[in-house]
């Protein structure tokens, strides 16, 4: 079962979600200071005005999710439970995108980049795995019923 589609969209998810640690996530411009955003922290040059150690563990708590969920197979029923608990982490940590880049500022310029979608690009293809992975287990049911 490693080889069904499902296993391409929860490694296409773990990607995308392993990506936003590397990659900017908005420029954000207070009275006249530009600051920009990764998931380490908000930085202005060189030093870092807000520490980003939540989001980093987010990210690498989601990832670890994606990648375990690919090895448990055979149990599809812990697969699509763990899913669905890594969907509402993804959408927290898109929440958080947002309480991060708004506080703590006085009405900042924000000019968010494409990663900041892609947590939630990450809950589309895992509801998709989701919906591949039940329709495998009605199969498996019914062939059981056929015996």
């Amino acid at each position: 079962m490693i080889q069904r589609i499902q296993t391409v969209y929860i490694l296409l998810a773990g990607i995308l979600v392993a990506t936003l640690l590397k990659l900017k996530l908005a420029d954000i411009s207070v009275n006249d200071e530009l600051m920009q955003f990764f998931a380490k922290g908000i930085t202005k040059g060189e030093e870092i005005v807000f520490n980003g150690l939540p989001i980093v563990i987010f990210i690498a708590l989601i990832t670890v999710l994606h990648l375990a969920v690919l090895f448990l197979y055979k149990k599809r029923i812990l697969q699509i439970r763990i899913l669905v608990f890594t969907i509402i982490l993804l959408l927290g940590l898109f929440g958080m995108f947002f309480y991060f880049t708004y506080t703590g500022f006085d009405s900042p310029k924000v000019a968010f980049k494409i990663p900041v979608a892609f947590p939630l690009v990450a809950v589309v293809l895992d509801w998709m795995a989701i919906r591949a992975i039940g329709k495998d287990e009605a199969l498996i049911r019914s062939l059981n019923r056929i015996r």
